[in-house]
C-alpha cells in the first residue's frame, strides 16, 4: 500500500510503469531496485493492487452504513469510491486504459468483479445463491458506466456524476419492479 500510494503522484507523467514505481520508492526512502520484485506482473499487477486499495479506501470512507437500507448503502459506497479516487483521477484513467486493452480483458473482469464483491460485502450482502452473482454483475455494470462518466472530458462536477449514478440506480430499481411476463 505504501509503495502504491507513493507511486500515484508519478503515474500521470510516467504511467503505470516500473519507472513510476521506482520514483515512488525513492520518495519513500526505499531502494528503487524493489520495483523489480514488488509487482512481478508489472503494470497490470500494480493496477489490480490500486483497485484493491481504492475498494478498501471506499469502504473506510463510506463510514458506518448500518442505519441505511441496501440501496443507499450501495450508493454511499460507490460515491465514496469515486471520492477516494478523485485525487488520483489521471491514475485511474490510465488504469482503465490499460485494462481496456484486449489482452487484459481477463484482468479487467477480475478487477471489476472484485470491486463489486467488495462493495456488496461492505453493504452487508451475505447471499450465496444465484442472486449473489446477478447482484455483482449488475453492480459492476453500474460502477463501470459511472466510472466512464466520471472520467470523461471535460471533467464533470461530482454532483453531476452522483446524479448520473442516481439515475442508473433508479433505472435498476424500475427494472426490478417490473412484473414478470406472462405466458
Amino acid at each position: 500500500d505504501a509503495a502504491l500510494r507513493a507511486t500515484l503522484p508519478h503515474v500521470p507523467a510516467l504511467g503505470w510503469t516500473r519507472a513510476a514505481l521506482r520514483a515512488g520508492l525513492v520518495d519513500l526512502g526505499e531502494p528503487a531496485e524493489a520495483a523489480e520484485w514488488l509487482f512481478p506482473r508489472g503494470a497490470t499487477g500494480m493496477v489490480e493492487a490500486f483497485s484493491d486499495l481504492a475498494d478498501r479506501g471506499a469502504v473506510e470512507a463510506a463510514g458506518p452504513l448500518e442505519s441505511l437500507r441496501t440501496g443507499p448503502r450501495i450508493r454511499a459506497l460507490l460515491a465514496a469510491r469515486l471520492q477516494w479516487l478523485e485525487p488520483w483521477r489521471e491514475a485511474e484513467r490510465r488504469a482503465v486504459a490499460l485494462l481496456a486493452l484486449p489482452w487484459n480483458a481477463g484482468i479487467a473482469a477480475r478487477v471489476a468483479g472484485r470491486t463489486a464483491d467488495a462493495l456488496w460485502l461492505a453493504a452487508g450482502d451475505t447471499s450465496t445463491d444465484f442472486s449473489r452473482h446477478t447482484r455483482r454483475l449488475t453492480l459492476a455494470a453500474i460502477h463501470v458506466a459511472t466510472l466512464a462518466f466520471w472520467l470523461r472530458q471535460p471533467q464533470p462536477a461530482m454532483e453531476d456524476v452522483l446524479a448520473f449514478l442516481d439515475r442508473r440506480l433508479a433505472d435498476l430499481s424500475r427494472l426490478q419492479r417490473r412484473p414478470a411476463p406472462r405466458g
